[in-house]
């Protein structure tokens, strides 16, 4: 694997993660339009454990309150711990789909075809859920039920290109969360869902005797931070502002130019 490689793969993995646009599409596609080797599931599970602390660290007042006083009865507590359960409940589906179709999701995770699909027709839902308004409510508002009903969107993240922030959004928009309170949302339900897979990636790879470059998983993993972090920023700050269309065109775009390259 070579310096650029890794670097490469840091920052996209940093700029996408939490961009409504499928980080795990753009961590696939990187080496098929590069014409390099697969970088393998140890850089994968490097890049996005970046991406994961730099989410702990940009919400570590929020999580805070969901470890020191999300077991209290009164103010904040009842906040924090109402947040943890709905937190809870919105990871439960995508764990336990992941572990029955696993294999399945395996199968098709590097084809360019099933994931231009996925860019496109879940772009097409993410522009809708913008576009149709009516984004009055925020986090606090949450019910289970909401929980849940993004829980269950959040399960098509398991087809690649399908982005767990995108699916995540556009569930919590449609249920009338605002744009920045959606997106607050969905960045704090990727903490356990990241944490599962890297676990699951890290007990894959001891099972594989995966031979580890430490130099070049340690850099993927420090740049990816960094990048996530001011991505995560930039991306709350200006959301409000720009609105989702331009990633919803995205998608479409990247989708289309998948098509005409590979099918």
């Amino acid at each position: 694997m070579e310096v650029l490689h890794a670097f490469l793969l840091a920052v996209i993995q940093g700029i996408t993660e939490f961009l409504p646009i499928s980080s795990s599409a753009h961590l696939v596609l990187l080496p098929i339009i590069m014409h390099w080797q697969d970088q393998g599931l140890v850089m994968d599970i490097a890049a996005h454990l970046g991406s994961l602390l730099a989410v702990l660290v940009y919400f570590r007042n929020d999580l805070r309150n969901l470890i020191g006083r999300g077991f209290t009865s009164a103010g904040q507590g009842r906040e924090g711990r109402s947040l943890a359960w709905l937190l809870l409940w919105g990871t439960l589906p995508i764990l336990i789909v992941a572990i029955i179709v696993h294999t399945q999701v395996e199968q098709y995770s590097r084809n360019a075809i099933v994931i231009a699909l996925a860019s496109i027709f879940f772009g097409l839902l993410l522009w809708l859920a913008d576009w149709r308004g009516s984004h009055t409510r925020g986090t606090r508002q949450l019910t289970t039920m909401d929980a849940i009903l993004v829980g269950l969107a959040q399960v098509c993240a398991l087809i690649p290109g399908a982005s767990r922030s995108g699916v995540t959004m556009t569930a919590a928009m449609w249920l009338g969360l605002k744009r920045v309170e959606a997106a607050r949302f969905s960045f704090l339900l990727a903490i356990p869902t990241i944490l599962a897979t890297s676990l699951y990636g890290g007990y894959r790879v001891v099972q594989d005797a995966t031979a580890i470059r430490w130099s070049f998983g340690l850099g993927v993993f420090a740049c990816s931070a960094v990048v996530t972090l001011l991505c995560i920023h930039w991306f709350l700050q200006f959301v409000n502002r720009i609105g989702i269309l331009p990633f919803a065109l995205y998608r479409i775009l990247l989708g289309g130019v998948l098509l005409v390259a590979y099918w």
